[in-house]
């Protein structure tokens, strides 16, 4: 009987011994410590040793709290005990800039906390308990959102919860430097932030510190007064809560420890687990990629342009050319002072056709050519080809060949006749020649039309006859512009010798007769019409 009191009164006295030591432990990392952690919803330890609280899925939660209920109270008069717990830990935000709700500190009668909701809940309480002073909990808030429901003062902040989620007390995240200086801190940069909370039983005092490193601010950033005995059954459970709302984060703790009767233990942010940073770029592969891709880029634009060029400058093969087949010599039938005749049938009216291809090396010039359109164009005869139609591929029209066609123009009005006349003397054939053979002459107002009788006036009938000729000058650079053209016709200055317009279409006889063709050719097509 002896005995066995004796082992009783051993038994109590080791249990009260057991009861009365202080909770205290530190954890550098989570790899080799996952047992004395509970976790639920989203929270899981990664094979780094980092506790990950939420992921990058939007609306979760994540919990970790340590799996052993930790005795807060004096049994004898109800008072909460100090304690102190420090921890590191990093939010990173799916998108830069924007926060996806936050993470807290947590004293909890129950770790499962399974009616809590995410996003502006924090994983800690819903909507119908919020507020409810039987919850019994007590947490420091880590917010990015500022939620206007619970009177959020901003979207970078901390606060002092107790049974809701409306602050008892908050302030903007900050630290105070060794001047003193109060710096910003923004948590949701991805940064690592060392986290102390400390509460003073006696003076009834809760600090709240956070630092970018491991030295522990002089000052604390929030301070409140308040008596947590109300708040906190005997025994409580410590750890985490997180959540995510519409936009996600991961929130991340790298190292925590706790001491429920004096300072917790520092950490060492060098010894703890980090984030592994951004893959290094390739300076050299980067360069490479994007050289290599622009030059990619610049040859296919240069193919397309060259393409599409190609395809706007090509001919148009039309009927009468497809029937020629390609003038092969089978389809050869003479020649001719111009050159080669070929044999062809148009598709649409199976009418047989001779097609007469000019050579460059042909031994007559423009006035032969133009003399053999003009006049056998216009003949019908059972043992002579109709002349269908005439085209020159070559050249392009300019404002000197305005000014050319402008010059034909006032010698028709003038002279009231075309510029080519298939019933006209043979010397009076082409307007321009037998205007310039005029001049020359001295009988200028011989050309003028002779319907007007003699009623007109000789002045400016000079004038109108010499700045045409003038316009129809061989030489496109001897023209003048349309704004000199109407300061002769208003007569503002007076116009200048006339030089002969065809002398260089004489001398097509041997060549080709070049810009001065295409500009004759541009002015005078309505008369082959």
């Amino acid at each position: 009987m002896a005995k066995t009191q004796i082992l009783i009164w051993v038994f109590l006295l080791f249990s009260k011994s057991v009861l009365s030591q202080p909770t205290e432990f530190t954890y550098e990392g989570f790899k080799d410590n996952n047992q004395y952690l509970s976790l639920n919803g989203n929270a899981e330890i990664e094979k780094d040793g980092i506790l990950r609280l939420t992921n990058d899925t939007s609306r979760i939660l994540g919990h970790a709290f340590y799996s052993q209920p930790v005795k807060f109270k004096n049994s004898s008069d109800g008072s909460v005990f100090s304690f102190s717990t420090c921890f590191a830990f990093a939010i990173q935000s799916v998108v830069p800039k924007l926060g996806g709700h936050g993470f807290a500190f947590t004293i909890s009668p129950n770790k499962n906390l399974s009616s809590a909701l995410p996003s502006q809940y924090l994983g800690l309480l819903n909507s119908s308990d919020n507020g409810n002073f039987s919850n019994h909990i007590f947490a420091v808030e880590f917010d990015t959102i500022q939620d206007f429901e619970f009177g959020d003062i901003n979207d970078n902040h901390m606060g002092i919860d107790m049974n809701s989620l409306v602050s008892n007390s908050s302030v903007s995240a900050a630290y105070y430097a060794e001047n003193s200086t109060l710096v910003d801190l923004y948590m949701k940069s991805g940064q690592t932030i060392l986290a102390w909370i400390e509460y003073d039983s006696f003076s009834q005092l809760l600090n709240v510190t956070i630092s970018p490193s491991s030295s522990k601010p002089r000052s604390p950033i929030l301070s409140y007064k308040v008596d947590l005995s109300p708040i906190l059954y005997n025994r409580m459970y410590v750890g985490f809560s997180a959540s995510t709302g519409l936009l996600a984060s991961s929130h991340y703790i790298f190292g925590w420890s706790f001491n429920m009767s004096g300072e917790a233990k520092s950490l060492d942010l060098s010894s703890l687990p980090s984030l592994p940073g951004p893959p290094k770029k390739n300076t050299v592969l980067i360069i490479g990629v994007f050289v290599s891709s622009l030059v990619l880029i610049i040859s296919i634009c240069a193919i397309a342009f060259y393409t599409i060029r190609k395809i706007r400058n090509a001919d148009v093969i039309e009927d009468w050319e497809k029937q020629q087949k390609g003038f092969r010599d089978k389809e050869l039938i003479g020649f001719g002072g111009f050159g080669k005749v070929y044999k062809g049938t148009l598709p649409n009216s199976n009418s047989h056709v001779a097609v007469k291809r000019i050579s460059h090396e042909s031994t007559q010039g423009l006035r032969e050519f133009i003399s053999e359109i003009s006049s056998i164009g216009r003949l019908r005869h059972r043992n002579l080809v109709q002349l269908l139609g005439w085209c020159r591929r070559r050249g392009k029209p300019t404002t000197c060949s305005d000014v050319f066609a402008f010059g034909a123009l006032l010698l028709e009005v003038v002279c009231g006749r075309r510029p080519l006349e298939a019933k006209a003397l043979p010397e009076e054939l082409i307007l321009v020649d037998w205007v310039w053979d005029k001049w020359k002459e001295g009988a200028i107002l011989q050309v003028v039309d002779p319907r007007l009788n003699g009623e007109f006036d000789e002045f400016e009938a000079i004038i109108v006859l010499k700045l045409g000729l003038i316009c129809s000058n061989n030489t496109p650079q001897m023209r003048p512009t349309m704004r000199q053209v109407v300061r002769y016709l208003d007569g503002e200055i007076s116009l200048p010798e006339v030089m002969a317009p065809l002398e260089a279409c004489d001398k097509n006889k041997s060549g080709d007769g070049g810009n001065e063709f295409e500009d004759f050719v541009h002015s005078y097509s309505s008369s082959f019409e």
